[in-house]
C-alpha cells in the first residue's frame, strides 16, 4: 500500500507561514508538543531542528509523530498528519533552515546559526492524513 500523500487542497498550508504543532513522545509515553516551521517535499513532511533538542531525542527513541497545521486565515481549516520519522539527517539541513527563515521571517539567512548546535532535518513519512 502506498503512503498517503498530502491532498492537493492542503498543499498551500506548506507555502504559507502556518506553524505546525508537532507532537513527539517522551520516554514515559506522554506527549510533547512544539510549534515548528514545517515543509513538504512531495514525499516527506520536513521539520528542521537543532541536534540534541527534545524533539530530536524523542524521535530517536520513538519515531512515531503527529502534527497539525491550522490555516492562518481560517482556523477551522486544518491538516493533520500522523507518521513515522524515517530519517534524521544533517545533509542539507543548514540550507533548509535558511529556506525556512525566508518563508517564515523574510530573511535570506537564518540568524541563529550556531556550529555548537548543528541543524538536522526530521523526514516524516505520512501514514494517516486528514483535514477539514
Amino acid at each position: 500500500m502506498a503512503d498517503p500523500k498530502i491532498p492537493e487542497q492542503f498543499l498551500d498550508l506548506f507555502q504559507t507561514c502556518a506553524f505546525a504543532n508537532f507532537v513527539t513522545l517522551m520516554a514515559d509515553d506522554t506527549p510533547q508538543v512544539t510549534p515548528v516551521w514545517v515543509d513538504y517535499d512531495g514525499d516527506y513532511v520536513l521539520v528542521n531542528t537543532a541536534r540534541g533538542r527534545q524533539k530530536e531525542r524523542n524521535v530517536r527513541r520513538n519515531p512515531h509523530v503527529a502534527l497539525s497545521i491550522a490555516d492562518p486565515s481560517n482556523a477551522y481549516r486544518y491538516l493533520q498528519v500522523r507518521g513515522t520519522v524515517v530519517e534524521i539527517t544533517v545533509e542539507g539541513a543548514e540550507a533548509h533552515i535558511d529556506k525556512m527563515a525566508k518563508k517564515y521571517r523574510g530573511l535570506d539567512i537564518y540568524p541563529n546559526h550556531n556550529p555548537a548546535w548543528p541543524r538536522v532535518i526530521l523526514k516524516i513519512r505520512p501514514e494517516h492524513v486528514s483535514g477539514r
